[in-house]
């Protein structure tokens, strides 16, 4: 039986504001499996969890499709994760499958995805942001995403200052419709940043807009999920979907805001959800209950192709995240052909597993200061 022989995490920093986390798993006929396990500023603790389930799981036979246990912390969520990810891989390589078909019968061989821009647009101006946002659109992106409310915090948002803030997000939001046009889709991520009252408020002003989709609007706990109800509806009744659920990990975590009807959209990544096989069980979860699951994935290029597989084989997917232009490392690490993006629409690889490798020598010269926080 086919054993793990090592596993082994890597970080590097890709810009002054990001670090990658990879994982890579070994197993005893000489296979290499990769996952990614990144998490905005928490690196070291990933890196951590993950050495100590490389200590657990050495010597362990190739194991795939686990229920998640609970989790301590998203660090440890996403280490998890990783690993199932590496797992996948190899027991797809092993079968000489792609990864889609090792998790199912895929129901399509191209992914529509939609442009994040947020991260890649380093001057926050409206202009700058409708410029990004064209870009985007030319090289064939019909959705595109932006993050514009920077500054804002359900503290301050229904301050001066707060409202201040929503002011000059809702500036950016309108550049961006101006540049792309009526016909493609625009989506707003709020990332917890408002009050229900602030939200309410939000909403109202961007109608005009004719925004796709409505993100994380509110901080998601037990106590927000009847106001989040009603924001669903104010945003439905505008033509507007609510979509979030991208940190959660494990299908109960996602069962009870699905339960709840909160959300048009939920969007599991790949990096928390707690492995491949329960990103599966939480979209069909989703569709039982009327929801589509359209996953979240701002990361490296092995989250991304990750996402991509398990999108081939989800039973409804809208569109899937694509980070877009934050550095051109998401395609010079790789070792192997990476699907071409551009025209907002990516092909499945298709070599075996999930068809591409890292370069782990260009990984070398990214990973002095990644944790520190130090540009290499």
């Amino acid at each position: 039986m086919r054993s793990i022989i090592d596993i082994a995490v890597f970080s590097a920093r890709i810009s002054p504001k990001t670090v990658w986390t990879f994982v890579r798993a070994r197993d005893s006929e000489g296979r290499e499996g990769w996952g990614e396990a990144t998490l905005a500023g928490q690196a070291a603790a990933v890196e951590a969890h993950v050495e100590r389930l490389a200590h657990q799981r050495i010597g362990s036979p190739v194991i795939t499709g686990t229920t998640t246990p609970d989790t301590e912390s998203m660090a440890q969520a996403a280490a998890i994760s990783a690993v199932d990810q590496a797992m996948w891989d190899l027991h797809a390589q092993a079968q000489s499958k792609t990864l889609a078909e090792a998790l199912g019968a895929p129901r399509r061989t191209t992914i529509e995805l939609y442009a994040n821009i947020n991260r890649g647009t380093t001057d926050r101006s409206p202009h700058a942001f409708a410029l990004r946002a064209l870009d985007a659109a030319n090289r064939g992106f019909d959705a595109i995403k932006i993050a514009p409310f920077d500054d804002v915090t359900p503290e301050i948002a229904e301050s001066a200052a707060g409202r201040h803030a929503i002011a000059a997000g809702v500036e950016r939001v309108a550049a961006v419709r101006a540049a792309i046009g009526p016909q493609r889709a625009l989506l707003v991520d709020c990332h917890w940043r408002f009050t229900e009252s602030a939200a309410r408020d939000v909403l109202r002003e961007l109608e005009p807009l004719q925004l796709y989709w409505f993100e994380c609007p509110l901080p998601e706990m037990p106590t927000m999920l009847p106001a989040l109800r009603r924001l669903r509806s104010q945003a439905n009744a505008a033509g507007v979907q609510l979509a979030g659920c991208e940190s959660m990990t494990g299908l109960a975590h996602f069962e009870s805001f699905l339960d709840a009807g909160v959300y048009d959209v939920i969007m599991p990544d790949v990096k928390y959800a707690g492995g491949l096989a329960e990103m599966l069980r939480i979209a069909e979860a989703a569709e039982v209950r009327g929801a589509v699951c359209s996953p979240h994935n701002p990361s490296g290029p092995i989250a991304h192709l990750h996402s991509v597989h398990v999108s081939a084989v989800l039973p409804t997917i809208p569109f899937l995240e694509f980070q877009y232009g934050e550095s051109p490392l998401f395609f010079d690490i790789v070792d192997g052909v990476m699907p071409d993006p551009n025209g907002g629409r990516s092909a499945l690889p298709s070599g075996p597993g999930l068809g591409v490798a890292l370069d782990v020598a260009k990984l070398g010269e990214l990973r002095a200061n990644a944790i520190s926080g130090v540009v290499a």
